[in-house]
């Protein structure tokens, strides 16, 4: 999985492009954890995002929490309808905030 930030002032952009899955979830967890505490908006883009695993979906959770602690938001762009799926069946499209 390739993992691309952009950083602008508290706010993050955070592209993934592969499969999000147990083997490659540390990977985001430890790009997010090493971003400045100051960050408190995530914008994940999953417009690339092939499969996302139950690990995966930990990590996000962890991040919504995360930006909710900072008294931010987490905004999850553009999932395929695969991905989308995913979080409807789990429920955590009722959690997040989706763009499309």
């Amino acid at each position: 999985m390739e993992i691309t930030i952009t950083q602008d002032g508290n706010k993050v952009t955070i592209a993934l492009d592969g499969k999000l899955s147990v083997a490659t979830s540390p990977d985001l967890e430890a790009a997010i954890s090493g971003l400045p505490a100051s960050t408190n908006e995530f914008d994940i883009d999953l417009t690339n995002r092939e499969y996302i695993s139950s690990a995966g979906l930990r990590v996000l959770v962890s991040t919504e929490k995360t930006a909710g602690q900072r008294s931010g938001k987490m905004r999850l762009l553009y999932p395929n309808d695969e991905v989308l799926e995913v979080f409807e069946m789990t429920g955590l499209s009722d959690v997040f905030t989706i763009v499309q």
